[in-house]
């Protein structure tokens, strides 16, 4: 079997997370699929295979030297996003793809003038979607080059490797991917999560984040007698939002620019909810930026009466920089693994998280490789073969060099 229908054996199961349950995995659907990898990794001659009780599953490709090597381990979520259906999806290799628009299904165009990223990949064979459902390429694209690396490995016995782990968790999408991940039995010294997007990508560096609860009690009363009585907690949640800074928002932000983020508004007369992601790379300002909202309830309370307005701010997740950098070594054989294949690096941080940024808190540092998928989250999704297959390279050349590798 090759990466390319090992991978879109994987598209078809429903895989999709759920924000709004509190079973892990999220979703039962997600543990169909686990049993079947589990399956497959045994079928693959893989060792120490396990799938535990929350639907993680560890496995083990055994060193095939003496040398003593640092054990290093390989991990991606096979959860797809809720954002879009990951049910039914039917996906379409593009052969040759030669810059044009390509119809997913009637009416449904990806074209590169809406998604110029398309241009990057002229000549290589894309796999889409039918313009219904997103792909799944994040992130089954990296789990079927772990899978397809290790059996490359156990084929060419010529390349001398030590002790690998790989693993493969639920419910990455709704940011507890990494929660119940036992990083004591995975017994790595260092690991590389496969969920990055295009090729060449590597990242060590992502936001510092934290969530904001806001809640606002009104005072309800008839609007004909309402003079002086009542407090319109629609009203307070307009003026709360105003006070954030309009220029500091994921719509007028990139690179190592923070944020607040307004993800959503529950409010009638008596009271509002309001819900805040508060983002920062760096860790001083995302101090700060939780700061501004406590002073933010605070002058709202001086307004309008002490106990009006109630924040709780609760940390999410580190920037795994603080992490990665006392072992830079753990990017270097990256950079290096790259230049030999053949892959030009594109390091840059990740707006956003990822479970190797839990995980580097957790005692196991683990920046994030390229998976090579594009356009995540929807139906425009697509994953070109050839970047799948450099992935694939990367992972083995990493395995080579660390098995040359003298800590």
């Amino acid at each position: 079997m090759d990466i390319t229908e090992r991978f879109l054996n994987y598209t078809q199961f429903d895989t999709q997370s759920a924000e709004e349950s509190e079973s892990v995995p999220s979703t039962s659907k997600q543990l169909i699929f686990a049993e079947y990898l589990k399956k497959e990794l045994e079928k693959e001659g893989l060792d120490d295979v396990e799938l535990d009780e929350k639907g993680y599953i560890y496995a083990t490709l055994k060193a095939n030297t003496k040398d003593e090597i640092p054990t290093i381990g390989f991990i991606s979520h096979y959860d797809t996003s809720p954002d879009c259906s990951g049910a039914d999806i039917k996906p379409r290799i593009i052969r040759n793809y030669d810059g044009s628009d390509i119809e997913l299904s009637e009416g449904i165009i990806s074209s590169p003038k809406k998604f110029p990223e398309l241009l990057q990949h002229v000549g290589e064979d894309l796999i889409v979607t039918d313009g219904h459902t997103l792909l799944g390429a994040d992130d089954k694209a990296g789990i079927a080059e772990i899978v397809q690396a290790m059996v490359y490995l156990q084929e060419h016995k010529e390349i001398k490797h030590g002790k690998i782990r790989v693993a493969f968790n639920p419910d990455e999408e709704i940011g507890m991917g990494a929660h119940h991940f036992n990083v004591e039995k995975f017994g790595c010294e260092w690991a590389y999560t496969m969920d990055g997007g295009d090729i060449g990508e590597l990242e060590f560096e992502n936001f510092n984040a934290a969530s904001a609860k806001i809640t606002i009690k009104g005072v309800s009363v008839h609007p004909g007698y309402a003079k002086g009585k009542m407090v319109n907690a629609n009203a307070l949640a307009a003026e709360f939002a105003a006070l954030l800074p309009a220029d500091e928002t994921p719509e007028t932000t990139e690179g190592y620019q923070g944020f607040y983020h307004l993800l959503g508004i529950q409010s009638n007369i008596e009271q509002a909810k309001m819900s805040y992601i508060i983002r920062d790379h760096d860790r001083d300002k995302f101090e700060d930026r939780k700061r501004f909202i406590q002073l933010c309830v605070e002058k709202m309370n001086e307004k309008y009466g002490e106990g009006t307005v109630e924040a709780i701010v609760s940390d999410q997740y580190y920037n795994m920089k603080e992490k990665i950098d006392p072992q830079m070594h753990v990017i270097d054989l990256v950079l290096r693994a790259m230049q030999d294949t053949g892959v030009a690096p594109k390091v840059r941080p990740i707006r956003g998280g990822t479970d190797g940024a839990q995980l580097s808190f957790k005692g196991l540092p683990c920046p994030n490789i390229f998976a090579g998928g594009l356009n995540f989250h929807g139906p425009y999704e697509f994953v070109p073969i050839q970047s799948m297959e450099k992935a694939m390279e990367v992972i083995i050349k990493i395995c080579e060099l660390v098995g040359s590798y003298n800590a």
